[in-house]
């Protein structure tokens, strides 16, 4: 099963692109993030026809989030984080294939100190606990998203630049995401890359594409029941270099058996 996770940045721009990365990267289930629609305008139709089934969660010109699945059902959905309450669409949940997905849009968090990075903060507190309870009841567990979070500094492009002060790597956001990952979860890209340089997001702007500025915030983390099955992980960049790209590339996981 490969289970991919793509923030597109705007599904109504980048549908062609999704739907021809669909075709050219075969993944069995993905999670998208930013997905900026909403519910009445998603074009599940579309991705019908492609093969893919499709359960979402959307919102008008921010968030959203959707699961899509090719040849497995999507059950026991969950759309939102379980007793928080958050009109922001950022999270929904399904089992598939027998395996507990989880698609996440991590808040941004706009900057250190400020209200906006308080709620992120009290988001993904409310995140640690709803997966310590998935995982209680699904042990073959995945969670992926946009974390807008870099694990160490592997994962940017100058860490004198992402500092300890900075929004996406302060160490209050990654003392966050190793609260996660102490749950019995393992960063899968990690699991067979160590070398750092590598992203799965780079800035519109000063080229930082073609200049590799980029940070690896977008992941995809397995629970120690899957850990031996996640046979490889990579990041996509081939649909970055496409005409009006997200500024995310796909991330993926590849379990075997």
């Amino acid at each position: 099963m490969k289970i991919a996770s793509w923030n597109v940045n705007s599904l109504n721009v980048r549908l062609p692109h999704l739907e021809q990365w669909l075709q050219d990267a075969q993944p069995d289930v993905v999670g998208l993030q930013e997905t900026k629609l909403e519910d009445n305008r998603f074009p599940d139709a579309v991705l019908a026809g492609l093969g893919y089934r499709s359960v979402f969660a959307g919102q008008k010109t921010y968030n959203g989030v959707a699961l899509l699945a090719r040849g497995h059902a999507l059950d026991d959905v969950c759309i939102g984080i379980p007793g928080f309450d958050d009109a922001q669409r950022r999270a929904i949940a399904a089992t598939v294939g027998g395996v507990r997905i989880v698609n996440l849009y991590v808040v941004n968090g706009q900057d250190v100190g400020t209200e906006k990075y308080d709620y992120k903060l009290r988001w993904l507190d409310a995140v640690h606990g709803w997966l310590a309870d998935e995982l209680s009841r699904h042990p073959q567990l995945v969670v992926m998203g946009d974390f807008n979070i870099a694990p160490d500094d592997r994962d940017v492009h100058d860490p004198q630049v992402w500092n300890d002060d900075s929004i996406l790597t302060s160490t209050a956001e990654r003392a966050a995401l190793k609260r996660l990952l102490d749950l019995g979860l393992h960063d899968a890209y990690r699991l067979h890359h160590a070398e750092g340089g590598f992203f799965s997001w780079w800035d519109y702007r000063q080229a930082g594409f073609r200049r590799n500025l980029g940070l690896r915030i977008d992941l995809t983390l397995v629970s120690d029941a899957l850990r031996e099955r996640a046979s490889a992980a990579d990041i996509d960049r081939n649909p970055r270099t496409w005409d009006r790209p997200s500024d995310h590339a796909p991330v993926w996981v590849q379990l075997a058996g």
